[in-house]
């Protein structure tokens, strides 16, 4: 006599599920160290930028650095969209302001020499004081919100700042000697992003960052 084998239950499909749970990580590596392409930005934007103040270029040519600025800037911003892709909030946002900093500068620097906006010869130092104060007042807002970060990045924006008031005061008074200081400040202060390069590629090669020194303000 036959023996009737029953027949099995169907297993339900899984349910699809438009949200991952929270336990399953997200596929791709949503990580990475953007300092890595922010810090060589910055530096070699900031190390052509002193070098215009200080006049290694005659000031007819000042066009010279714009390529090595509109690089920098390319970047900053690629650092920054990165930054915030990852999560990383406050570093997207001074990159970007960064970012900012070198392609405004490129953008006046051939506006001028093109004579895209019209300026007049007479009305060229006054533009360049229009520019130089108004990011004096956005890295100054920066030295602010750096001051519960590690030193290294409140005396990065501090000398910045420091620079751009050297550069606002040449023009003032039409000093090549105050421009130069200038220059030279931006140069050495290019030395703390190149620390704090060594200190991310230490960290992304398996290492431990280095010291940053510790925050102005503790609370």
């Amino acid at each position: 006599m036959a023996t009737l084998t029953p027949t099995p239950t169907p297993t339900p499909d899984p349910p699809i599920r438009l949200i991952r749970p929270a336990e399953e990580p997200a596929g791709g590596p949503l990580a990475g160290e953007p300092a890595m392409v922010a810090l060589p930005s910055f530096i070699v934007g900031a190390v052509a930028f002193g070098m215009v103040l200080i006049g290694v270029v005659p000031a007819g040519t000042v066009g010279a650095a714009i390529p090595i600025v509109l690089i920098a800037a390319a970047g900053m911003a690629v650092a920054s969209i990165w930054s915030a892709v990852i999560g990383q909030n406050a570093p997207a946002g001074v990159y970007g302001i960064v970012a900012g900093f070198f392609s405004s500068y490129a953008l006046l620097v051939l506006g001028l020499i093109n004579n895209w906006f019209g300026i007049t010869p007479a009305a060229v130092a006054d533009t360049q004081k229009l520019f130089v104060i108004s990011w004096i007042v956005i890295v100054t807002m920066l030295v602010l919100a750096t001051l519960r970060l590690p030193m290294a990045f409140t005396l990065l924006f501090t000398l910045v700042d420091i620079a751009l008031v050297l550069n606002l005061l040449g023009i003032i008074q039409s000093s090549a000697n105050l421009t130069k200081a200038a220059g030279w400040v931006v140069i050495a202060l290019s030395a703390i992003p190149v620390y704090l390069f060594f200190s991310s590629a230490s960290h992304a090669t398996g290492g431990n960052e280095l010291p940053h020194g510790p925050p102005v303000l503790h609370t």
